[in-house]
């Protein structure tokens, strides 16, 4: 595979989507079913940028280490995001990520990180988030199909995530997607009947402008080594889903190589969903 400087050593990408250290990109010397929502579905105040970033996101209520899974889900997403911006930096040579941080009143917030020009990356982000909002009923029946039938209020929403996208400089170098998030939602306090749920989502794929099979063998051997951890099933499960969700009907084909991708998923254990969101398989 060409390089876009004078070593013709080929760019080899490995990348584990589920521990921020798996990420090893070497060699290269030169980004719900998915169910959107718009934002007049959710409501969620305005955000404010600020010029540090604080010790939490979470609301006083939610402690800011209680052990709950809304507190170690962006503990692990904080520092997924440095550990693999620090890795970016170091393979890029010359790029620095700049950030953008910013809360919300009523608690919540965000820090985005961009690098652009650099000597390998044209343009790399990895943002996190961690947002609190209320649902509509029919919003949240929408996104969960398992609540069709229920009645309720609007809907208290809890929701955190990391995602990231890269994008090479050297044309013959893939492009990478990868997210994960959690929700939760809360029964208001004037509608009992309404249910708190809880679920994980979020994938990786790759996108290639050249195809090399050695790289689509390596880089789905990562993502089944990482699935197969956990459960054996996951993997041609989740493919497939990744494979579905990404195929473009009017062309009848998929986009890139496919990679994993799940959502509204909370059909196994709470515990052992958490760890394989962050990657912490002992």
């Amino acid at each position: 595979m060409p390089t876009a400087t004078a070593t013709s050593k080929k760019p080899h990408l490995s990348f584990c989507p589920f521990g921020a250290t798996s990420i090893t990109l070497t060699n290269f010397t030169s980004p719900p079913i998915r169910r959107p929502m718009t934002t007049s579905a959710v409501s969620i105040e305005k955000e404010t940028v600020i010029s540090e970033r604080p010790y939490t996101f979470l609301r006083q209520t939610d402690g800011e280490d209680n052990g709950s899974i809304r507190s170690r889900f962006q503990s692990m997403i904080l520092e997924m995001q440095e550990s693999v911006c620090g890795a970016l930096e170091a393979l890029d040579g010359a790029g620095k990520f700049k950030e953008d941080a910013w809360t919300r009143p009523g608690g919540g917030g965000g820090i985005s990180r961009v690098l652009q020009d650099g000597a390998v990356f044209e343009k790399a982000g990895v943002n996190i988030s961690v947002v609190y909002g209320v649902m509509p009923p029919e919003a949240y029946r929408a996104a969960k199909a398992s609540a069709a039938g229920q009645k309720s209020g609007p809907v208290p929403l809890f929701a955190a995530g990391i995602s990231s996208v890269l994008h090479p400089k050297n044309p013959f170098a893939p492009t990478l997607h990868f997210n994960y998030r959690y929700f939760e939602t809360d029964a208001p306090k004037d509608t009992p009947g309404a249910p708190r749920q809880w679920w994980f989502g979020g994938g990786t794929d790759l996108t290639p402008a050249y195809i090399f099979e050695e790289d689509i063998k390596h880089f789905h051997s990562i993502q089944k080594r990482a699935c197969d951890k956990f459960d054996p099933s996951f993997y041609p499960r989740f493919k497939k889903w990744c494979d579905d969700y990404f195929f473009i009907k009017h062309r009848s084909e998929r986009r890139g190589l496919g990679g994993i991708f799940f959502d509204d998923l909370n059909d196994y254990d709470q515990e052992m969903l958490l760890s394989f969101a962050t990657g912490n398989s002992s």
